[in-house]
């Protein structure tokens, strides 16, 4: 549910409406000279967006890997 408030309404609670946000992903809108502004907490994205990219990791089945013949790289 969207909530609407001035901005002296804002500035007087500024932190709770803030925490309330955070804690609720309900957007705040505020009115100013006419227009509307919105406050909105970023969609929490899952553990796997944190991953950082590895340049030269293998993608692949492990198994192919596996049943490769290496007996060209292998040198005693």
């Amino acid at each position: 549910m969207l909530e609407h408030m001035t901005p002296s309404r804002l500035r007087a609670n500024l932190y709770r409406v803030l925490d309330k946000i955070l804690e609720t992903g309900a957007p705040v809108e505020i009115s100013r000279k006419g227009r509307r502004l919105r406050i909105v907490a970023p969609e929490q994205g899952g553990k796997l967006d944190l991953l950082k990219p590895h340049p030269g990791f293998i993608k692949g089945d492990p198994d192919e890997l596996v049943h490769m013949d290496w007996s060209d790289q292998w040198h005693p």
